[in-house]
């Protein structure tokens, strides 16, 4: 398996759906010093995604203007009601449960993990700003 791309186009992002695909995939993002994402399936007929940042190694920063837009992004998909209460909003770990389909998580965890290299337009126009 590869390293993702970066910019990582929304149809490239990993289903880690079960045990061994979630392992398989942040292994695989560990070998190759890469920031981990996926979108996962879970109960309810809903999505979640997932990124983490250690799997980066120790050089790879996530600089404190990205994540707070990150954390912004997140709030604001909290409050149209798009991803779960429950949300993690990093800085190292994120995770967004109760997206609604497939396609979104997955362009989600796309807008993300540009966002975890330092792109934050993917993130911009995945998630509007706020009113």
């Amino acid at each position: 398996m590869q390293a993702l791309p970066v910019p990582c186009p929304a149809h490239l992002i990993p289903d880690a759906t079960g045990t061994d695909a979630f392992h398989d995939v942040y292994r695989n993002a560990m070998a190759h010093n890469a920031v981990f994402v996926a979108s996962e399936f879970e109960a309810r007929r809903r999505w979640i995604v997932k990124a983490d940042t250690l799997t980066a190694g120790a050089n790879h920063v996530v600089a404190d203007t990205v994540n707070e837009a990150v954390r912004d992004a997140i709030a604001r998909l909290i409050h149209s009601r798009e991803v779960d209460l429950d949300a993690y909003t990093g800085p190292v770990y994120f995770m967004m449960h109760g997206v609604r389909s497939e396609v979104r998580a997955r362009e989600l965890a796309a807008a993300l993990h540009a966002a975890l290299y330092g792109d934050l337009d993917p993130l911009a126009h995945a998630i509007p700003p706020a009113p």
